[in-house]
């Protein structure tokens, strides 16, 4: 489970911070009490990010194939002008 620190407390006490990530900890860094940022153990971070890829990929699968037809480039940036 995340902890919560403020942006000020993260940045007074980083080095204390960084230890206790690279024991496990992980935390939400809140500025003005919204969530900002997530500071994660490095290894789970690969770990997360290659769920994500997966979870995407699997998305994209699934989405129907749609056919528009032949179009080139210049068709695309018509609305653009």
């Amino acid at each position: 489970m995340d902890k919560a620190i403020s942006a000020a407390d993260a940045n007074r006490n980083f080095s204390k911070l960084l230890r206790e990530v690279r024991e496990g900890h992980s935390y939400v860094i809140t500025s003005h009490g919204r969530p900002v940022a997530r500071t994660i153990p490095a290894h789970d971070h690969v770990e997360s990010e290659g769920h994500g890829r997966a979870a995407l990929l699997e998305r994209l699968r699934s989405e129907p194939v749609v056919n528009i037809g032949p179009w080139s480039r210049h068709e695309s940036y018509e609305d653009a002008l």
